[in-house]
């Protein structure tokens, strides 16, 4: 972090008068729809995402947990890979309703269907709501840039929410309450209407109309088309302005940046700011991403402890517990940025390998004499992940010129995505080699977790 508040952008001291302007500036011209309307769209749009995550256990069983984060991460990934370059020439009218029907079919497949040989017909559905979520990421992303800086803000934190309200819904429903794997999977498949409903209903329509009306004053063909909805929406004010400063929401019409006119949006000018991207903001993002669903995907299933030193009845639960805890604290750490920023992105991303190192230690080793120490690193871990990814589009917001901001907050997303594919393959071969491990060492309790 940086080393005053004023250049870092966190708070003076709580309950101090600069402290209660500075809430107030942040606020003050937040558009209310606006914010609950993007905190909805980061809800819905990850908490499928979550919940499959969250079930893997229950849905594979003995094998390993990489291959549901696969499936449900590189549909994903090749989206937001190709779909920034074709993507813009479909209204966002058209694209939410095929992101929510897909989540609501691929949750229904992967609840209906039979436990017994059924998980790749599962996997299927797991494709289908990884398809919607990939997509739905790098449009909302891009919808942020008609709706200002506290749009983003909003969905960063919602996506923090969908993880604790997709992991917690998970654990409560299955383990507090005891429903059923199925049901608690058919009850998901309710939310994408949401979706909808902040779209349509909640989301104030302004700064779409305008920007689509226009459009006819845009001579550049591939601008015309940069959305369907309309051209850009923006702040008047500098394209590093900070997402922490005071103001309305955008509503200047992209065509009044005169100079933004003469950026090329062919695929080739595409390519070059995508490059210009990967150091700076890719980079960590991939790193953090590899760390942390390494972690949960294939440390976090043998980190088991006896029954009678734990606060669960079964082993199964510690599995979908981590990933609440991991859940709460990316919650804490994605709404955070209107508070506290982290420009210095490589360094949370290191920690994050750290912990990687340290969980793997301790499920080779057995030295952590207590899983409530594991708990507590676990939590530490979400915090990073999801302050490496709030902050990451943060800094695009406040150092990518205006002309190009859209296209590299889509861009940008791959990384996340290309960093849990990654992981996925690697903790297939880690979980099954500390598992192994475990069970030649008299510590096979996670070759006993069955099919939920």
């Amino acid at each position: 972090m940086s080393p005053s508040p004023s250049s870092s952008g966190l708070l003076p001291m709580p309950g101090t008068p600069a402290w209660r302007a500075r809430i107030t500036s942040v606020f003050r011209n937040a558009d209310a729809h606006v914010l609950v309307a993007f905190w909805l769209f980061g809800l819905i749009n990850n908490v499928l995402y979550v919940i499959i995550l969250s079930a893997a256990q229950d849905l594979i069983g003995n094998l390993p947990k990489g291959i549901v984060l696969v499936a449900d991460v590189m549909p994903s990934f090749v989206t937001k890979l190709v779909a920034p370059y074709f993507i813009h020439r479909v209204p966002y009218s058209v694209r939410i309703p095929i992101f929510a029907g897909l989540s609501a079919m691929g949750m229904l497949l992967i609840a209906l269907t039979p436990a017994a040989g059924s998980v790749p017909l599962k996997m299927v559905g797991v494709v289908l709501a990884s398809l919607s979520s990939g997509g739905g990421e790098l449009s909302f992303l891009g919808l942020t840039h008609y709706y200002g800086h506290m749009s983003l803000a909003a969905w960063g934190s919602g996506t923090g929410g969908a993880g604790l309200a997709g992991a917690g819904l998970y654990v409560m429903l299955t383990t507090w309450m005891g429903f059923s794997v199925r049901d608690s999977l058919l009850a998901s498949a309710l939310l994408p209407a949401v979706m909808l409903l902040s779209f349509f209903v909640i989301l104030p329509q302004g700064p779409l109309r305008r920007s689509a009306a226009s459009k006819s004053y845009e001579a550049l063909p591939e601008r015309d088309s940069a959305d369907d909805d309309g051209v850009d929406d923006v702040p008047a004010g500098n394209a590093s302005s900070s997402l922490l400063a005071p103001g309305p929401a955008a509503t200047t019409a992209y065509s009044a940046h005169p100079e933004a006119q003469h950026h090329s949006t062919s695929f080739v000018a595409h390519l070059r700011r995508a490059r210009a991207l990967v150091m700076p903001y890719m980079v960590p993002l991939f790193m953090v991403y590899v760390a942390e669903y390494t972690i949960n995907q294939g440390v976090s299933p043998t980190l088991l402890f006896p029954l009678d030193s734990s606060p669960f009845a079964h082993h199964r639960d510690f599995y979908p517990f981590y990933n609440f805890l991991y859940q709460v604290g990316v919650f804490v750490s994605r709404s955070s940025t209107p508070f506290v920023r982290i420009h210095h992105l490589y360094i949370p991303s290191f920690l994050q390998v750290g912990n990687l190192v340290l969980l793997m230690l301790q499920a080779l080793l057995n030295f952590i004499p207590s899983v409530y120490v594991v708990f507590l690193v676990v939590f530490w871990e979400g915090l990073l992940g999801g302050a490496v990814y709030v902050n990451t589009f943060t800094e695009i917001i406040e150092n990518v010129p205006v002309g190009e901001r859209e296209f590299s907050l889509g861009a940008t997303s791959v990384a996340d995505s290309a960093g849990i594919c990654m992981a996925g393959f690697i903790s297939m071969a880690v979980e099954v080699w500390l598992c192994d491990w475990q069970g030649r060492h008299g510590r096979g309790w996670c070759r006993n977790i069955d099919v939920g």
